[in-house]
């Protein structure tokens, strides 16, 4: 979903600030510690795509996806002065909450689930949707904080999401505004003196 709020956030401000200032904006954004959210993406792609390879990621991928959210929290953490990073913290931090209470898995409603696609719900079995989720239950601990929120049309893509992707997205979408209309904002200025 974090894909989703960038890409949203970056069509909303290059319409707002036009294409030249939203160009000159991105290549002057600086972020702390920038260089951990691409690594973090990679390592989640190879825990994805190696899960079911390599016996010692089976065994530790719950573990693996912990630590991959705590450095992600401390990249976050290390830019909190950023407008809109208190938002993207507090979102992955709800995630990390019901992930770290739930054994390290994303719990996933079987009923929103039902509402992309209800072959597929039929299907679970009470197995493990993925590497990073389970099916949520009675024993699932802050169910409310799982992915509960189905998406579908006229969203572009089906999917369901969490509260905290959702405030998560919304910090994304507040950090790209201010940064790519910063450029806009101050050229008038300069261009005045």
């Amino acid at each position: 979903m974090v894909y989703d709020g960038i890409v949203i956030g970056l069509v909303v401000g290059w319409i707002r600030a036009g294409w030249r200032n939203g160009l000159v904006a991105l290549s002057q954004i600086r972020i702390r510690g920038g260089w951990i959210f691409p690594v973090l993406l990679l390592i989640q792609l190879g825990l994805y795509s190696l899960h079911d390879k390599v016996q010692v990621i089976e065994d530790y991928n719950s573990y693996m996806f912990m630590v991959v959210y705590v450095a992600g929290l401390y990249m976050l953490w290390l830019n909190r002065m950023e407008k809109g990073f208190w938002w993207i913290f507090a979102g992955v931090a709800l995630n990390f909450l019901v992930m770290l209470a739930n054994g390290g898995k994303m719990p996933v409603s079987i009923d929103a689930i039902s509402v992309l696609d209800p072959n597929y719900a039929d299907t679970m079995n009470g197995e493990s949707i993925t590497t990073k989720h389970e099916l949520l239950t009675d024993s699932t601990l802050l169910p409310f904080l799982g992915d509960i929120i189905p998406l579908t049309l006229p969203y572009p893509r089906s999917l369901v999401i969490s509260i905290g992707d959702v405030i998560m997205n919304f910090g994304i979408f507040i950090y790209l505004q201010h940064a790519l209309l910063a450029h806009k904002l101050s050229t008038p200025f300069a261009k005045a003196k």
